[in-house]
């Protein structure tokens, strides 16, 4: 129980940015530790197992024609359901703010990872420690814009 609870701070965002996704973009990083305001997107995966849809509030940086990831779940031993719904259908959808549109996920490996790593790690550097905190590889992914962005309402 008390994993929900640690976790429930994301739950809470995620419920903010379906409701009301401009004022959630921007999202107070003081419930983990960290002050002031971050960009989030809202990412919209296809469950691997349901089929159904479902939305994860992460935290992003903008690279190319998208915006980049970090599949860190907090420096834990297993890969967010995010990720691994990615992984069986790389098709998604993104919310940053007002704007959708539908990508594709890329799964960046080797100098490409590590230089998009970094980058994150400059943004938020507590994935380093998440890094150090588990024996995976931490995935760094690339949501490309499959469309024309769209102004949602």
């Amino acid at each position: 129980m008390a994993r929900l609870h640690e976790w429930q701070w994301i739950q809470d965002h995620k419920a903010h940015y379906l409701q009301d996704p401009e004022s959630a973009h921007d999202w107070d990083s003081t419930p983990a530790g960290r002050p002031g305001l971050v960009p989030t997107l809202l990412l919209h995966t296809q469950g691997r197992q349901s089929g159904e849809w479902r939305a994860s509030p992460l935290l992003y940086q903008p690279c190319g024609v998208g915006f980049v990831v970090v599949g860190s779940r907090g420096g834990t031993d297993i890969h967010p359901a995010w990720y691994l719904n990615l992984k069986a259908n790389a098709d998604c959808r993104v919310q940053a703010g007002r704007f959708r549109y539908r990508a594709k996920a890329r799964f960046l490996e080797g100098e490409e990872r590590e230089r998009y790593w970094q980058k994150m790690v400059s943004f938020w550097p507590d994935f380093e420690s998440y890094q150090k905190r588990t024996e995976r590889l931490i995935p760094v992914v690339q949501l490309v814009a499959a469309y024309d962005v769209e102004q949602g309402t």
